[in-house]
């Protein structure tokens, strides 16, 4: 009865089944393809899409996410490997990028034809310096997005 005692008060004490600490998950953190794949190539694609509707104002508010998606790619991942992501990024289409700006504020289709074309080039030429040549980006040949209407609402 006295050793019974003791284990009893123990019992007690001491809490049975606790759950063990454990630190939260991680916060998830997307690399560079999924970023490109998430947020800058959808972007360029309704961006071209809209300019080939004619839909000014549709692609004036996607070139301005495709420039924030950019922005975000540069700061989250500056070097990718060895090659320095935002600097190629921000080299490589400031000129297209204020060529379409350009072009979507003149709508002028045949414009923003060209611009969209040299940032496609310059998205394969970041493709090519970074040694990832099997990732080509398209001007694209039918809307990806069968669920939006990227037609301009007529008033």
């Amino acid at each position: 009865m006295k050793t019974i005692i003791p284990v009893l008060i123990l019992a007690l004490v001491l809490p049975v089944g606790a759950p063990a600490q454990t630190a939260p998950p991680a916060a998830y953190q997307p690399g560079l393809g999924d970023l490109m794949t998430m947020a800058v190539q959808p972007r360029h694609t309704k961006l071209g899409i809209a300019g080939s509707t004619r839909n000014w104002a549709y692609a004036a508010y996607e070139l301005g996410e495709l420039r924030e998606a950019l922005d975000q790619v540069a700061e989250v991942t500056p070097v990718w490997d060895t090659f320095p992501v935002a600097t190629n990024l921000h080299t490589l289409t400031a000129a297209p990028l204020e060529a379409l700006d350009a072009a979507i504020k003149a709508a002028d289709a045949r414009r923003f034809i060209q611009a969209y074309r040299q940032l496609t080039r310059a998205c394969n030429t970041c493709h090519l310096s970074a040694a990832k040549r099997m990732i080509v980006i398209q001007v694209p040949a039918a809307a990806a997005y069968p669920d939006q209407d990227f037609r301009p609402i007529r008033k």
